[in-house]
């Protein structure tokens, strides 16, 4: 197939670009290289693949409806992943208008060009920050997500609505896939085992929010790429059993999916800095904090519905991943212990 993935110098886009292209998918990868983090981890990514003659390489913003309409209309891609997006909650705080520019302008412009394309599939990101203020666990895709925390988690959920109104409209069939906390070799320098790692080896000491009480839903990078790809080889369709009367969040009588891709099995954040200490061999100074504006205690995701469509299986345990990543961490920053 011929594949658009935006965020493809990203953690999860270049995974992704590289197993898609080992398959021998044509990749066609967008990125506008923004500084939220280190660009330099981003030119790293996109190395991996640069060389490989079936990607091909646009360093676009979604933001921009001119380049993105020339983009689609010059490469005519059959399907699309969109996974670029302002991340993370607690910078939602500090820079509202980022998150408007890039989650709702930015998937309206990658919205209308699939519209006017062709495209025969869209799966994009969401988040398990839609979630919010639900406390009822496991997170289910089936249950309402009103009650956001965050503008990160609402600019999501805002995605979902709009993936539907084009799936009713223009029978564009569209997946969005709710991530739980993705980590790995290769990850974002913003998350918590890459901060934990640094921080840690410098014998710095490291926040610990709600005093340690979270738990997250941690998923291996190997194990959301495989959940993707199997959810794009699969294009949406419309369930037959909605209603209206009574309505699924997850389904629609138009061709529009929800999924929870995660673990499916929820980790104390303390066992999490355990194996993290156990893999580095040193010990973490703590600094125990209150819970975070915006951030939510615990995320636990019901993965039954994409298990059952696609066969998901996740299967990589933390004391795996998190030793990964620290042999890459180390590798790739050169650390000598």
């Amino acid at each position: 197939m011929r594949v658009l993935i935006t965020g493809s110098a990203g953690f999860i886009g270049s995974a992704l670009a590289i197993r898609l292209l080992e398959r021998g998918d044509e990749v066609i990868g967008v990125d506008n290289l923004n500084d939220y983090y280190d660009v330099g981890l981003k030119e790293a990514r996109l190395s991996l693949i640069k060389g490989n003659p079936l990607f091909t390489e646009a360093r676009v913003d979604i933001a921009d409806r001119a380049a993105i309409s020339a983009l689609f209309e010059h490469h005519r891609p059959e399907r699309v992943v969109n996974l670029a997006a302002q991340a993370g909650v607690r910078y939602s705080l500090i820079n509202p208008h980022a998150y408007v520019d890039t989650n709702i302008t930015g998937f309206a412009n990658i919205l209308e060009s699939c519209r006017h394309n062709g495209v025969e599939h869209l799966v994009y990101a969401s988040s398990s920050s839609v979630y919010g203020g639900n406390t009822s666990m496991p997170f289910s895709v089936h249950d309402n997500v009103d009650h956001p925390l965050s503008l990160y988690a609402a600019s999501k959920k805002a995605n979902e609505l709009m993936a539907h109104t084009y799936s009713h409209l223009y029978s564009l069939p569209t997946t969005g896939l709710r991530f739980f906390t993705v980590y790995g070799p290769w990850g974002r320098p913003d998350m918590a085992l890459f901060l934990f790692t640094q921080k840690i080896l410098a014998g710095e000491p490291i926040d610990v929010f709600n005093f340690g009480n979270h738990r997250r839903d941690f998923t291996y990078i190997d194990d959301i790429v495989e959940g993707v790809i199997r959810t794009l080889d699969k294009p949406a369709s419309p369930n037959p059993d909605w209603s209206g009367d009574s309505p699924d969040p997850a389904t629609s009588n138009a061709p529009y999916r929800l999924y929870n891709i995660g673990n499916n099995q929820p980790i104390e954040l303390m066992r999490y800095i355990d194996v993290l200490e156990e893999c580095l061999g040193k010990k973490a100074k703590k600094n125990y904090l209150p819970l975070q504006p915006g951030d939510v205690p615990d995320t636990y995701a019901d993965v039954d519905q994409l298990i059952h469509d696609v066969d998901y299986q996740p299967k990589t345990p933390i004391e795996t991943g998190i030793r990964n990543f620290i042999h890459w961490y180390l590798d790739y920053y050169n650390i000598q212990r």
